[in-house]
C-alpha cells in the first residue's frame, strides 16, 4: 500500500545544505530514520500532510528529538503550533510554502506548493497523488467529489515538479493529474456500467459494495481488495448521493 515507503522531504534554501530544514511527513515510527532527519540540520517546523500513521506515527519523537513545532490541518497531529488553513503562505529555514487543501483522499489531505523551488515550482502532494499507480479514497472520510475538485485545484500547478510521499517524483505534475483524472473517470463509468447490469440481472436488489467491485476489479490482487471496495463505495456514492450498501 506504501510502495517503497513513506517519503519524508527535508526542505531548506539553496545552498543551505547544513542550515536551517522543514521537513514534510516525518513517517512511521521508526527511530534510525528519525534519528537520520534530526540530524540532517536544525529543524525550524515539521509540516504533515494528511492524518494517516505511515506519515504521522514519528510526529512525537521527531518534535522530542528536534523540539520543533508541528503543524497539520487537523488539531490531534499539530504540536507547539495552530492548524494550517487553506491558502496561508509559510516562510521558514529560508523557504516560502503555500499550503492547499486537496480533501479527497482524506478529508484533512493537502498539498505543499514551493513557488521558489525552480523555474516552475514543485508541489509536494502527499498521497493525494503517488509517484506510480493511483491513491485510494478513504471513505467516507475521503469523497470522489472532493477529489475531483482537488485535482482541479492542483492543475493549476500544472507545470510544477511533482514531490510525491509514496513513489518516485515526476517532472511535470499536469501530466499526472491528467492521467488520474483520466483514470478515475474511466473507473466510474466502470462502475456506472456494473450496477446497470447488476440491476438488470435482479431488479428487486440493490447492488452492493462486493458485487460491484467483482465486476470492475475482476483480476484484482486479493492483498489490495480492501483498497478496491473502497474506491468502489466512494463512487457508488458519487454516483447514487447515498452511501452504498456493503
Amino acid at each position: 500500500m506504501t510502495l517503497e515507503g513513506t517519503n519524508s522531504y527535508l526542505l531548506h534554501a539553496a545552498g543551505a545544505g547544513t542550515g536551517p530544514v522543514v521537513v514534510v511527513d516525518p513517517g512511521p515510527a521508526d527511530e534510525d530514520h528519525l534519528q537520520a532527519l534530526a540530524a540532517a540540520g536544525r529543524v525550524e517546523l515539521v509540516l504533515i500532510t494528511h492524518r494517516h500513521p505511515d506519515h504521522t506515527e514519528g510526529i512525537d519523537r521527531l518534535h522530542e528529538l528536534t523540539g520543533a513545532p508541528v503543524r497539520a490541518a487537523l488539531a490531534d497531529h499539530c504540536r507547539q503550533a495552530p492548524v494550517l488553513g487553506d491558502g496561508e503562505v509559510i516562510t521558514a529555514a529560508g523557504i516560502r510554502v503555500q499550503v492547499v487543501a486537496t480533501p479527497g483522499h482524506t478529508s484533512d489531505s493537502l498539498c505543499f506548493l514551493l513557488p521558489d523551488d525552480g523555474p516552475h515550482g514543485s508541489v509536494l502532494t502527499g498521497d493525494t497523488i503517488l509517484g506510480r499507480g493511483t491513491t485510494i479514497l478513504d471513505f467516507p472520510d475521503g469523497t470522489l467529489g472532493d477529489y475531483l475538485a482537488s485535482l482541479d485545484v492542483l492543475s493549476g500547478f500544472g507545470s510544477a515538479l511533482m514531490l510525491p510521499a509514496h513513489g518516485p517524483t515526476h517532472p511535470q505534475l499536469g501530466t499526472v493529474i491528467e492521467q488520474y483524472t483520466a483514470h478515475r473517470l474511466q473507473r466510474l463509468e466502470q462502475v456506472r456500467d456494473a450496477v446497470a447490469r447488476l440491476a438488470a440481472a435482479d431488479p428487486s436488489g440493490r447492488p452492493g459494495t462486493a458485487e460491484v467491485t467483482d465486476l470492475v476489479y475482476a483480476d484484482i490482487d486479493p492483498a489490495v481488495r480492501g483498497a478496491a471496495e473502497h474506491s468502489v463505495k466512494a463512487q457508488l456514492h458519487y454516483l447514487s448521493g447515498t452511501t452504498p450498501a456493503p
